[in-house]
């Protein structure tokens, strides 16, 4: 009995041992675990509540986590979790706004309605069919690859207008041209037009600096330009992995502005250009206060003026836009956003941005160190600053919105012409066949 006796104590201090340790590892890794359970919940919610389709799984790139991530809808509010049970999220859905992770459900206001008034592209027909587009348009959607490469390429829309008039569209199975679709980082190129329509009002200009009360050392130095072209030489590192800046900021932070503002400098503002997620949402955190619009601010200063009804821009917990990711839209509207940018920001006759500010997007700035050759402000160029063309069989003029998972706006001003790609393609290289869409689209046009 005795030996008995000592045995089981032996076992049950195991026990107590392994339990302590797992979860001592667990709150060890707690931290980074929900910033993979804040991308589930978000990603059910948005894909669900915002994208109207009802299989969010299908949005989750492979990680090492998926296999293991749970989430659960009860009305507005969706978890996301570990097994059901471990570093729960919740993402709270709001008419207008999209979904916002938070522990509580977030007061974000009201949201300014949005009609299609003056976009031209909304309700216009479907276009007529013309054989050498469609081939084009075929190409891009893979249909002359093998099953398993067409899925890997993931194409879930093309839209193509050319002077101003929708020439061509076709949608995956399960979407249509009322499907709104999240742009990534095509987000930040329509918050770059969205500054320019505020330099415009005098509501900012792009020299402005001491742009947080609490940045009283070198931070005071950076300039709102320098946020849109990535040279504020804010520490950052935009890696898509778990605990990296960029992870922690969209699925860690409830205030994501303040805790871009609140990370050190690494460079000197203006001499490194390093592409961050991080400069484009605390540009708008910066925008949403000086307005007073907070939530509502992209409602109200580019989706309403531009007729952008089905766009719905997400914002974090403290009322932030989230400029850097979060915009979604139908491939009509985000084909509509380039047309604005080829027409150098006219619309309906009337000039929203300044002159001269498609021309300032374009420049690629002056710099020591770059790890993106030929970014302006939030719009990528054709030629890089040594001379060469990044895709030699498009004409030089051309430049482009991009996303994550591969979205593209592709714009053309010397053949009139604006093409959009929309999919998700989070292993597959999904450019080449969007640089010959463009170039086909070119040809089939004449």
């Amino acid at each position: 009995m005795r030996i008995l006796r000592r045995t089981m104590v032996v076992l049950l201090v195991i026990v107590l041992v392994l339990v302590a340790g797992v979860v001592a590892v667990y709150w060890w890794q707690r931290p980074m675990l929900l910033t993979g359970t804040g991308y589930a919940a978000h990603n059910a919610c948005a894909v669900t509540e915002v994208g109207g389709r009802d299989d969010p799984a299908a949005d989750l790139p492979p990680n090492p986590l998926v296999p293991y991530l749970r989430y659960a809808t009860d009305g507005d509010e969706t978890t996301g979790s570990l097994f059901g049970v471990l570093a729960a999220q919740h993402a709270w859905y709001a008419e207008g706004f999209g979904c916002t992770l938070d522990g509580d459900r977030p007061d974000l206001g009201t949201a300014t309605p949005v009609t299609s008034e003056g976009n031209p592209f909304t309700d216009a027909p479907t276009p007529a069919a013309d054989p050498a587009l469609d081939a084009a348009v075929a190409h891009a959607f893979g249909d002359d690859l093998p099953p398993a490469v067409a899925e890997a390429l993931g194409t879930r829309a093309v839209v193509i207008a050319k002077g101003g008039e929708l020439v061509a569209e076709r949608y995956a199975d399960g979407f249509d041209a009322t499907t709104p679709q999240l742009g990534w980082s095509m987000s930040k190129s329509a918050t770059e037009l969205m500054t320019g329509m505020l330099v415009k009002q005098g509501v900012v200009s792009l020299a402005d600096d001491d742009l947080r009360p609490e940045w009283t050392d070198g931070r005071a130095d950076i300039t709102v330009e320098q946020l849109l072209r990535m040279t504020s030489g804010l520490e950052w590192d935009e890696t898509y992995d778990l605990g990296t800046p960029i992870t922690q900021m969209l699925y860690g932070e409830r205030d994501m502005g303040a805790y871009v503002a609140g990370l050190p400098l690494e460079s000197t503002p203006g001499t490194v250009q390093e592409y961050s997620s991080g400069s484009t949402t605390l540009l708008c955190s910066i925008l949403a206060e000086r307005t007073g619009l907070g939530a509502d601010l992209p409602r109200q200063k580019l989706l309403a003026p531009l007729g952008l009804s089905s766009g719905i821009f997400e914002p974090d917990a403290a009322g932030t836009p989230v400029c850097s990711s979060y915009l979604w839209a139908t491939p009509r509207d985000w084909t509509a956003l380039g047309q604005f940018a080829l027409q150098n920001g006219e619309w309906n006759g009337e000039q929203l941005l300044p002159e001269d500010w498609m021309e300032q997007t374009l420049t690629i700035p002056d710099v020591k160190v770059t790890d993106d050759p030929g970014y302006g402000m939030a719009w990528r160029v054709n030629v890089l600053p040594d001379g060469s063309p990044r895709w030699p069989n498009l004409p030089a003029d051309t430049f482009y919105a991009s996303g994550h998972d591969g979205q593209k706006v592709i714009v053309v001003p010397s053949e009139d012409l604006v093409v959009t790609r929309l999919g998700f393609t989070p292993e597959a290289d999904d450019e080449p066949s969007e640089v010959q869409l463009v170039a086909d689209a070119i040809a089939a046009l004449g």
